[in-house]
This record gives structure tokens, sequence and C-alpha cells, in this order.
């Protein structure tokens, strides 16, 4: 709790929550602290050439796989104190107590905080393990800008952590991921751990509508191109049709900027962000296939035009059975409520999936307010997800007995 209020400083606002942007001056001041404390803990340090950073704890047979630990440290411009933050400092408390007791692993444990999982500097998001997972070439994480033009290999290099390739992990034996649930549901139900089953897919895409600017006053009604008029019976008809749908599908409009934004301008041009989810990828292609048909004849009725750009797709993850099965059997054992989930964020486990057998634990978000200065979970929900951590670190490692 102590590492959670001290990285609640790096980038604190006013409500109580972190804007600490990937590769920004937060993020390394929150970076440059994190290393301390792995070195502190007696760990062997190091980050790769996409800025991830480990920290290793030998095991008695250093040739074997290593169990890997952690999330990231980077929020949303009015992010919380927990999303991601929670799994990194809590595996840092797991490798903290390992060190405190007498207790031999077989298997090395490293602990990884990844780079750029939000995406709310560098899109898409996810880059760090993205990367590692061979999902990203290398010269596209590279070469992608901010808003200000700035490209994720020039900011990585210049707040000093731009590693080496070699310094990639290999050789995973199992991921671990512990998170904060971002929703409602356990603290609804009462229940105590999340064991994540799987990720849903996902779609993002940048619509515009193309209309026509003209004076407020002057412009019949009958006459205008009103862009902004079509994009929110587009965004309407978005919202109505993952509703016709199932109740997991959803489809958010997150994104919306006008031009020329002036209260007596009729709108010429608006552009809005669409995001798409399911666990069931052909589901959420056939959503993502009627979206598209059902805005363009929005377009044709509005008399408007539509662009229509694809930024990110990725397919959903499914987890490790063993490993759920695993956490399931440990959360028992401590006698913790459990229920098994979808999770309809994204994750860095996502990625990792794809390298090696993969699971997440889940704890209760208050109010299920995540991604917001208000995001806040309970310290005697934050020790359970801990110690199942541990527990499963200490089964998978090889050193249960």
């Amino acid at each position: 709790m102590e590492t959670i209020q001290m990285s609640g400083q790096i980038g604190s606002l006013d409500k109580g929550g972190l804007c600490r942007l990937a590769l920004t001056d937060e993020d390394k001041q929150m970076r440059d602290l994190f290393v301390k404390w792995l070195k502190e803990a007696d760990l062997a340090v190091r980050f790769d050439d996409f800025g991830n950073i480990y920290g290793r704890k030998e095991g008695t047979n250093p040739t074997a796989a290593a169990i890997l630990i952690g999330s990231h440290l980077d929020t949303q411009p009015e992010g919380g104190r927990y999303d991601g933050i929670l799994g990194v400092l809590s595996s840092l408390e797991v490798l903290r107590t390992l060190n405190e007791q007498p207790i031999d692993l077989e298997r090395p444990v490293e602990i990884v905080c990844f780079t750029n999982e939000e995406g709310a500097r560098f899109e898409p998001p996810i880059m760090g393990a993205g990367g590692l997972a061979g999902v990203f070439e290398k010269s596209f994480i590279f070469n992608c800008t901010d808003k200000d033009n700035k490209t994720f290999g020039e900011e990585l290099e210049r707040i000093g952590y731009k590693g080496s390739q070699k310094n990639r992990i290999d050789g995973i034996f199992s991921f671990i991921e512990l998170h904060i649930e971002q929703g409602p549901v356990l603290e609804c139900e009462n229940v105590d751990i999340g064991i994540v089953t799987g990720i849903q897919g996902m779609n993002w895409l940048e619509a515009k509508v193309i209309g026509q600017a003209d004076h407020a006053g002057p412009t019949p009604m009958s006459m205008r191109k009103d862009a902004l008029a079509a994009a929110s019976k587009m965004i309407t008809e978005i919202q109505q049709i993952v509703t016709e749908q199932d109740t997991e599908a959803t489809a958010t409009v997150g994104r919306l900027s006008l031009v020329p934004n002036s209260i007596n301008c009729v709108p010429g041009e608006v552009t809005f962000s669409i995001d798409i989810r399911h666990s069931d990828d052909r589901i959420r292609k056939h959503l993502h296939s009627e979206v598209l048909q059902r805005i363009s004849t929005i377009a044709v009725i509005e008399n408007v035009q539509i662009e229509v750009k694809e930024i990110w797709e990725t397919d959903s993850s499914h987890f490790s059975q063993e490993l759920i099965d695993c956490m399931t059997e440990q959360a028992r054992l401590l006698g913790y409520s459990t229920k098994k989930m979808i999770s309809g964020a994204g994750h860095d486990a996502k990625y990792i999936n794809k390298l090696a057998n993969t699971a997440m634990i889940f704890v209760p978000s208050a109010g299920g307010k995540s991604h917001c200065q208000e995001e806040f979970t309970e310290e005697a929900a934050i020790e359970k997800g801990a110690n199942l951590l541990l527990r499963i670190v200490q089964k998978l490692a090889g050193g249960d007995k």
C-alpha cells in the first residue's frame, strides 16, 4: 500500500487520479522509482528495446523458463491509481515476500512493467507486450506519433529507457496478470476474485462525416448538409445494432470532434471513434460489417459523405484452462469466493497469451469505475488479490511445499 501511495504522487491530479502518459517525464519518474525498488529487492534489472522493464529473481534451476508477473504503470489522461499499477506493485510485493521467506523456487520469477499499455498517447494500445509477442513490427511501434508529432522511438530514447533486443524475456513458462476488474460485477455480486477466462476481441474505427459548413441563420433547414445531425443518427444506430445482438456485445463512441465547432455555424465535418467488442470473433466481425453498412446508408439518406478508417483490430483471447483451474483451487484454499468472467477491456495478457500459458486475476473496482479519477479498490481486496498471486507463483515455480 505504501508503494501504491508513492506511485499516486507521480502525475497526480486534483481529484486523486493520475495523468502519467507513456514516455512522458512523469512516466520516466515512475520508471526510475520502480527500478530503484527492484534493485532494493535484489532483483536483476534490465529493459528491452521496447522499454519493457524486468526484475528477475533466480530459481534453483536458472535454465528453467520463468514465471512472469506484472502489468503496466502508464495511465489515461485522467486515469486512476490502480489500473495496471496494482498488477505491477502487487507483483513487486510478491517478490519482496518471497525474499523474506525461506522458500526455494525451482523456476526463476520475473516481474515486468510493459510500455504503453493504455494507448492514450501512442495508438494502438498494448504496444510493449504487442512488440514482444510479434503482433507489431518494431519499425511500426517506433514510428508511431503522438498529437505533437513526437515519435515513440524518440521519446523512449529521450527518457533513457531504450534497451536492447537481447534483453527481451525468452522462454516464459506462465504469465499471470493481476488487475482491477474495471467494471461493477464483482462488487455487485460480492465476489472476492474474478478468474478471467479470456479477453474480448476489438475493432477500433474512425469515421469522418463530411457535409457543408454554413451560417446557422440564413441557411434553411431543408437545404443543409449538417454533418453533426447525420453523425448523431449514425451514433444512435450503432447503439441500436449492438443492443439487438446480445447482452455481451458493446459499441462505444468515445471521441468526437467537429469543424468549424462554432455556435452559429452548421457543422461541416464531424469525426468520431467507434469501439466494437465481443468474445466471439464471428459475432464481432458481423457487428463491424453491420455498422459500416448502416452508417453508409445514413450518409446517403442525409446527403453527406463518409470516410471510415480502420485504426486497430484484435481477435479475442482465451486463457489457459490449466492456469484457470490452478487459480480456482488456490482461491478455494484461501477461502476466497470466485467468479469466472470474460474481460471486456484489453490487457497486456492478451498478447503475452501468444507466447505462453496466461491467466488473469481480477479484484473488485468500487462502483465499477475505471479510466477516471474516481477509480478505487479496497485495501482488503488488494490483499486478497496479492495473496492469490503469491500462492500461484509458489505453485507454478515449485515452491509450494
